[in-house]
């Protein structure tokens, strides 16, 4: 019980730290993809990993740029991290943080 509770807490952590080194080496254009945050399912399967850009514009290149380099983040994961089973990944733009943004933005006007 241990193990997969700490797994649990520990593993999204990883995964989005991970992910922003992955994207920061891959990722050779002149938006900024900022990772918010990664949420693990309940069964441990799967994995949502968060993530911004800006420019808003640069949205669509950089879902398929992490849709299409889904696997090879999963090995770039495997190489620099001992996590056992790799849950399945799924990057998501993370509506959640833009919509602060835009309040934070009009409050300050």
């Amino acid at each position: 019980m241990r193990h997969t509770s700490y797994r649990k807490e520990k593993l999204p952590e990883l995964l989005k730290r991970l992910a922003a080194e992955f994207i920061e080496r891959e990722w050779n254009f002149s938006s900024l993809i900022t990772v918010t945050g990664a949420h693990i399912s309940s069964n441990q399967q799967s994995v949502d990993i968060l993530y911004t850009v800006l420019p808003e514009s640069e949205e669509n290149a950089v879902k398929k740029f992490l849709d299409l380099n889904k696997r090879v983040f999963m090995s770039f994961v495997d190489t620099h991290a001992r996590i056992g089973r790799m849950p399945e990944v799924k990057f998501t733009l993370d509506v959640g943080e833009k919509n602060r943004q835009r309040i934070e933005e009009i409050s300050n006007q």
